[in-house]
C-alpha cells in the first residue's frame, strides 16, 4: 500500500472533494494524517534500528578480509547503516533527535565490534606467525663517536701510556682558582667580560670570588696541587668557554687537555721529549716539532709547540701558510709563584705544563676547516667518522 501524506479530514467536505479521494482509495492509495504517517515512519525505522542491532553484536570474523566485508556492508558509504538515512530525513522534526540517538548508537556498536573482531584476528595471526630463527636479521645502522669525542679519547690513551692520570675540574669555577693562583694580573685583559663569561661578580675588593665559566682548563691544575703533594703527573681534559664571535674559526666553547707534572729536577728537556712522543704517536712517525718562545702567565719560559705540516709534508701549503708549520699547544715550566701559591715548595720542586685544543688536533688530524661543524650535530658530517671508532 503506497501512503500518501495529507491534512486532517474533516467530517464536512464537499462532495467533489469526497469523490477525489474515493477514486483514489479505489486505486488502493490510503490518505493519511501527518502525525500517524511520522509515528509509523518512526516505528518502522527503531525496528530496523533494532534488527540491525542485533546483527552487529552476533557477528563474527575469522580472517582480516571477512572483517572488510562487514565494514563495507554495515559502515560504508553505501552500508547498511547508512541507507537508514534516506528515511531519517523524513522523520518529524521533534522526533530526529530520538532516533539520531538511535542510528549514532548502532554506528558505534558496529564499529567496536570490528574493532574487536580485528584484534582478535591479529593476536591470533600473532600467536601462529612462523618465526625463522636461522634468518639473518636487518641490518641496524649504529651511530659513531663524535670526532671530537675519538680525539680527545686518543689524546688521553697517549698521555696515560706515559703515565698521566685523568683529573677533571669544575666548569663552573672561581676567579681565584682561574686567575689568581695562576699569575694572572688583577688588570688582565682575560679577567675582563669582553673574555670571559662571568655568571657572579663579587664585591671590586675581592675578585676571587667572581664565579666565572673557565676560560681554561689550567684552573683544573691549580685545583689538584691545591689538595696533593708531589710527585705530580695529571692530565684535565674539558670544556671551556670564551666570549667570542662564532666563526669558522672561533667558538664561544671548545675543548682543552691540559697536562701537568711536579717531582723534583723536572726540566724543559722532559718537557719536549714528551710533547715529540704524543706528535709522533697523534700524527704519525715522521712527524718534526719546533719550540717558538712565546707567553702565558703560568709558566716561565714558556713556549708554542709547532708540528711539521701533515698535509705538505713541511714543503709548505695554504693550510701551513707556505710555512711548513702548524701551531697545535702551548707550554713551558710551571711558575714558582704558582706552585708555591698552591702549598708547594719551589726550591724542592719544579715542573712543567701544557695544553691543547681538541679542536685543534682534530682540524689536523682529519683536515677540518670549519670549527662550527662540530657543535652543528649533522649525521651526514658525523657519520664519515664511523671508521675512526
Amino acid at each position: 500500500m503506497l501512503y500518501i501524506m495529507g491534512p486532517n479530514i474533516p467530517s464536512q467536505i464537499s462532495a467533489k472533494i469526497q469523490l477525489y479521494f474515493y477514486n483514489l482509495s479505489s486505486f488502493g492509495i490510503k490518505i493519511l494524517p501527518l502525525h500517524i504517517f511520522f509515528k509509523r515512519l518512526k516505528r518502522m525505522l527503531l525496528e530496523k534500528i533494532e534488527a540491525l542491532l542485533k546483527e552487529v553484536t552476533e557477528l563474527t570474523a575469522t580472517n582480516a578480509d571477512e572483517i572488510e566485508r562487514l565494514r563495507l556492508k554495515y559502515l560504508s558509504k553505501k552500508g547498511e547503516i547508512n541507507a537508514l538515512m534516506a528515511d531519517f530525513r523524513n522523520v518529524a522534526a521533534d522526533q530526529k533527535k530520538a532516533v539520531g540517538i538511535e542510528i549514532n548508537k548502532l554506528k558505534q556498536t558496529a564499529q567496536e565490534k570490528l574493532n574487536e573482531l580485528k584484534e582478535k584476528v591479529d593476536t591470533t595471526d600473532a600467536q601462529h606467525e612462523d618465526f625463522d630463527l636461522t634468518r639473518t636479521p636487518y641490518p641496524l645502522p649504529l651511530g659513531t663517536r663524535h670526532p671530537l669525542t675519538i680525539v680527545r679519547n686518543e689524546i688521553i690513551n697517549i698521555f696515560q701510556r706515559m703515565g698521566f692520570t685523568l683529573f677533571q675540574g669544575p666548569e663552573i669555577d672561581d676567579d681565584k682558582h682561574v686567575f689568581t693562583m695562576l699569575n694572572f694580573a688583577a688588570d688582565h685583559p682575560a679577567r675582563d667580560m669582553q673574555d670571559t663569561f662571568f655568571i657572579e661578580q663579587a664585591d671590586a675588593s675581592d675578585v676571587t670570588k667572581n664565579v666565572l665559566l673557565r676560560s681554561h682548563t689550567s684552573g683544573d691544575e691549580a685545583h689538584y696541587m691545591e689538595n696533593h703533594q708531589p710527585p705530580i703527573r695529571i692530565i684535565c681534559p674539558g670544556r671551556v668557554y670564551r666570549n667570542e664571535a662564532i666563526s669558522s674559526r672561533a667558538h664561544c666553547f671548545f675543548h682543552q687537555v691540559e697536562g701537568l707534572y711536579v717531582d723534583k729536577n723536572v726540566s724543559f728537556t722532559d718537557l719536549k721529549q714528551v710533547l715529540l712522543t704524543f706528535a709522533r704517536e697523534m700524527f704519525g712517525p715522521d712527524t718534526k716539532i719546533r719550540l717558538r718562545p712565546s707567553y702565558f702567565p703560568f709558566t716561565e719560559p714558556s713556549a708554542e709547540m709547532d708540528i711539521s705540516c701533515n698535509i705538505c709534508g713541511g714543503e709548505g701549503c695554504t693550510f701551513c701558510k707556505h710555512t711548513g708549520w702548524v701551531e697545535i699547544l702551548g707550554c713551558g715550566m710551571v711558575d714558582p709563584h704558582d706552585l708555591e701559591a698552591c702549598g708547594i715548595d719551589s726550591s724542592i720542586y719544579t715542573g712543567y705544563a701544557f695544553g691543547m685544543g681538541v679542536e685543534r688536533i682534530t682540524n689536523l688530524k682529519y683536515r677540518i676547516s670549519d670549527l662550527r661543524m662540530f657543535s652543528e650535530n649533522d649525521v651526514r658530517f658525523l657519520g664519515e667518522f664511523e671508521s675512526a671508532n
